[in-house]
């Protein structure tokens, strides 16, 4: 039968800090997970924001083409001063 060896208090010390490292570890990845999470969360976030602009721009790019052509029917081919309201015809050849 073998004999029993205590290790030293180095020893034990050494062994409980690298336990202690692991433990940290595996904490940290945690962490790092949760932040991932969260991260992605946001990123869908602003996917849905984007895709929710780009309905957007689309339908006011709708809404100016039909006004466009509107205008173009009532007042012919031209070009309009935002600032004063005047329109100018084109000159015809």
């Amino acid at each position: 039968m073998a004999e029993k060896t205590k290790f030293t208090e180095e020893e034990l010390k050494q062994i409980k800090e690298i336990q202690d490292s692991y433990t940290k570890i595996q904490s940290e990845f945690g962490q790092v997970g949760i932040s991932k999470i969260r991260l992605q969360e946001q990123v869908d976030e602003v996917k849905v924001f984007e895709s929710k602009l780009s309905d957007e721009f689309k339908q006011v790019q709708e809404t100016e083409k039909n006004l466009l052509e509107e205008i173009t029917k009532k007042y012919g081919d031209g070009s309009l001063d935002p600032e004063t309201g005047v329109f100018t015809p084109n000159k015809s050849k």
